[in-house]
This record gives structure tokens, sequence and C-alpha cells, in this order.
């Protein structure tokens, strides 16, 4: 009998908690949260129910833990420009959130439940921390570092969450070259009178990139709360794209 639980132990010990939120972002990632099941897992796994659950009591704090995992690899990526430049680090925390919402099509949806369901669990946190710091960095007031990160986080969220569903409603086989230039030959043709702004940036929805457009909605954010915040609207200009 106590061979057989020392044998258990080491099976349990050698399936860690890592491999498991590892397996279950793949899961994920190849069917979404319906194909996250316990018994998907344990094929995958190569393994019994019983070992799984020594790690992880349900189905639900499987999912929060994807999504910390997820998000904490994209927080960990350092901005291309100085490491010591807080708008650097914010624009660098945003495309890595950008780019993981992409890649990973459940991740938006999970990202929205958890900041209303759970904001005090380890995800809404951890991203909070990673722009609020840089936001006091910029120079911005205490009283107002909450109103201006929230901003930027749900700038952030909502619009990498847009962009990821844009693209999964074209599917895989659709060329975005051509759908943009659909799009922006029907703009062109809306009544002028009605429509006058739309039909003049109908061009330029026809030739914009998803990322840079992204980001300069964070430089646009990051000079509001600049010019309302900072003595004379005082701060380095941001990094060129």
């Amino acid at each position: 009998m106590a061979t057989r639980t020392r044998r258990s132990q080491r099976r349990t010990e050698a399936l860690s908690r890592e491999r498991i939120v590892e397996a279950a972002v793949e899961l994920l990632d190849a069917a979404g949260e319906g194909g996250l099941t316990f018994r998907a897992l344990t094929e995958r796994l190569a393994t019994g129910p019983g070992a799984i659950y020594w790690h992880v009591a349900n189905k639900s704090e499987l999912l929060d833990a994807a999504t910390d995992a997820v998000v904490a690899a994209a927080l960990a990526i350092e901005p291309a420009e100085s490491p010591d430049a807080p708008r650097g680090k914010i624009r660098a925390v945003a495309l890595g959130l950008f780019d993981a919402i992409d890649e990973h099509p459940w991740l938006a949806t999970q990202l929205a439940t958890q900041l209303s369901r759970s904001p005090w669990g380890s995800v809404t946190p951890r991203i909070f921390e990673s722009i609020g710091r840089q936001v006091g960095a910029v120079g911005v007031p205490e009283g107002s570092q909450f109103t201006a990160t929230s901003a930027l986080v749900h700038y952030i969220l909502g619009a990498a969450g847009q962009n990821a569903a844009n693209g999964r409603v074209l599917g895989p086989d659709v060329d975005r070259g051509d759908f943009l230039d659909a799009v922006s030959k029907a703009w062109e043709e809306l009544d002028p009178d009605d429509y006058p702004f739309t039909r003049s940036v109908a061009d330029q929805m026809r030739e914009h990139d998803d990322r840079e457009q992204f980001l300069a909605g964070i430089d646009l954010v990051l000079a509001g709360i600049t010019a309302l915040h900072l003595p004379n609207g005082q701060a380095s200009a941001p990094p060129a794209t």
C-alpha cells in the first residue's frame, strides 16, 4: 500500500501544474472554451483525472490559470526602446497584450470576464501594475493615476479584442487586402451628403496597418494624459514606430 502511494505521488509530482496549464492553453487555442474539458485534458496529458484534480480544482480555476499564464508571458516582453523610458514600456506592454489576444482567440473573452467578475484575482492586478507603474513614472499625479491607467487598459483590451474579433470573422481563407479594398470601395460609394467624412478616409482605411493604428491610439491616449496632468504637457515625444 505504501509503495502504491509513493508511486501515485511521484506521478502527481511529475505532472506539474505548469504542464497542466500549458496543455489547457493548447486545447483552448485549438477548440476554444468549449473544447477545454477534463476528459480532453487527461487524454492530452495521458494521465487520469485524479492527477489533474490534485493541482486544479475545476474548469473555472483552470481558465483563470491559463489566462494568467498567457498574460504573464505577454507582459514579460521587453521594449525595443530604452528600458528606462516609461512610454516605451507602456507601448511594449500594449503590443504584448495585442499580440497575445490576436494569437489566442479565447483570451479577449476571458480578460473581459476576469476584469468584471474577479478584479481581485491575479490577472487584473498584473495588467494594472504593468501599466500603472509607467503612468506614475511619466509624471501623472498620484490622485489621477487610477483614471489614467484605466483609460489605457480599457483602450488596450478593447482595441486588441476588436482586432482579434475582426480576424476571426474574416477567417483564414479571406485575404485581408482584398477585404479592405472592398470596404473602401463601398465607403467611396456612400452618399456624399450623409457620409462626407467616411468617404474622405476611405483610402486611409484601405491602407492602414492594424498594429501601427493600435500604437497610434496608445500615443493619442498618452498625449491626452500628458496634456491634462503634466505641467505644460511636458513629456518625451513618442518613439518612432
